[in-house]
């Protein structure tokens, strides 16, 4: 929440303004891949949705331990799961549009869609959240794979779009591409059952609402070490290798079904990718690469916190963690508005030209973790 709060702290600006500096070089990890690819920009999204399914084994044990019945936990689910996606469309409808947007690619929709089936799984032994896992993410390939690949004609549409330069991919991998794929066909139907200002064609930067069936398996990934950070009695030092392990596993198998490789033999000798890694389409490969990356930095924080004992250096994640949906709502709604207001109250030498874009983002954020900061000592957390 923080690094999504602090707007990639104007580095990408920077890039733009100075290039062939550093701030080229390391922009990159700021920004969203154009489509298939990883930056640590992307994994924001990976990484709440998967806390989001870690917290729920520690909910549910709560809640049984006040006596709060099953149906009264279900209950409890299903409006939150409802208001995440009311949530989220809000978000979707901008301050022009004239009725009600009917998005659901933004990422509270995404968890509200799949946050009951998450509780209902999470119930469940760990044998059976990997079996799900694993059924999710075979079945959403199995999917894309039965849609036909596209047409000469369906490429040539596309092609001149603004952003499908990288996101057509050849051969096999096609079955992935922007616009054209089976979640996007799925859109074109649902989506105008629905009532919208216009026909819906495609969404600008190829997210989908199924999207949110993968990224089920993304949460049920962070349930599944939830269940295992909260039941097993090994050592913290084992825990963290097994975090530490896991990880690299994942993200060495993401890695591979991403690679090019050559077709079996008597086909064409053209290299193919497997499966793309592409988080705009939450492909099962992108689900195995970013959930190995969140456990490796998931192992970072918890060899710092539960074995090195550095428990103020995590104090600002702390505050904004507490809040994290107030901070996301925030900046979504007043990141603007909170940069109009510096520039009105600050001197005109608290912006030098070429630092504006940093300071700008900067002072947002500081802002933002001010107000999660109040409520923290007000111990005022905003709970669904």
């Amino acid at each position: 929440m923080l690094l999504m709060a602090s707007g990639g702290f104007g580095i990408v600006q920077m890039a733009a303004a100075h290039p062939g500096s550093v701030w080229e070089f390391i922009s990159p990890q700021f920004a969203h891949q154009a489509w298939q690819g990883c930056s640590l920009w992307d994994l924001i999204q990976p990484s709440f949705m998967f806390m989001v399914g870690m917290a729920v084994p520690f909910s549910y044990a709560k809640r049984r331990e006040h006596g709060q019945s099953f149906f009264g936990m279900a209950w409890h689910a299903l409006t939150r799961s409802v208001l995440l996606v009311a949530l989220g469309v809000m978000l979707a409808t901008r301050a022009g549009d004239k009725h009600t947007v009917f998005l659901f690619t933004n990422v509270l929709a995404q968890i509200g869609l799949g946050y009951f089936v998450l509780f209902l799984l999470t119930r469940l032994g760990w044998e059976y959240l990997l079996a799900w896992i694993i059924l999710i993410l075979v079945g959403y390939t199995w999917f894309f794979i039965h849609h036909p690949l596209p047409t000469a004609e369906e490429l040539s549409a596309i092609a001149g779009m603004k952003g499908t330069e990288q996101a057509i991919l050849p051969g096999f991998a096609g079955h992935w591409n922007i616009h054209t794929n089976a979640a996007a066909a799925f859109d074109r139907v649902w989506l105008n059952q629905l009532p919208q200002a216009q026909p819906f064609v495609y969404n600008p930067g190829g997210y989908q609402t199924l999207n949110f069936i993968p990224a089920l398996a993304t949460m049920l990934l962070g349930a599944l070490t939830g269940c295992f950070l909260m039941r097993s009695r090994k050592t913290d030092k084992v825990k963290w290798a097994a975090l530490l392990i896991m990880g690299v596993v994942l993200v060495a198998a993401g890695t591979a079904l991403d690679l090019k490789v050559l077709p079996v033999v008597g086909a064409q000798l053209d290299q193919y990718t497997l499966l793309p890694v592409v988080k705009r389409i939450w492909t099962p490969s992108w689900v195995i690469l970013s959930g190995g990356w969140v456990l490796i930095l998931l192992s970072i924080f918890y060899g710092l916190v539960e074995i090195i004992g550095l428990r103020r250096l995590v104090f600002p994640l702390v505050v904004v963690g507490m809040n994290s949906i107030v901070i996301y709502l925030l900046h979504s709604l007043c990141a603007g508005w909170i940069t109009e207001n510096l520039h009105k109250h600050l001197p005109e030498t608290a912006f030098p030209a070429y630092w504006t874009p940093v300071i700008e983002r900067c002072g947002v954020l500081f802002v933002l973790w001010l107000v999660c900061w109040w409520l923290y000592k007000q111990k005022a957390f905003l709970k669904l």
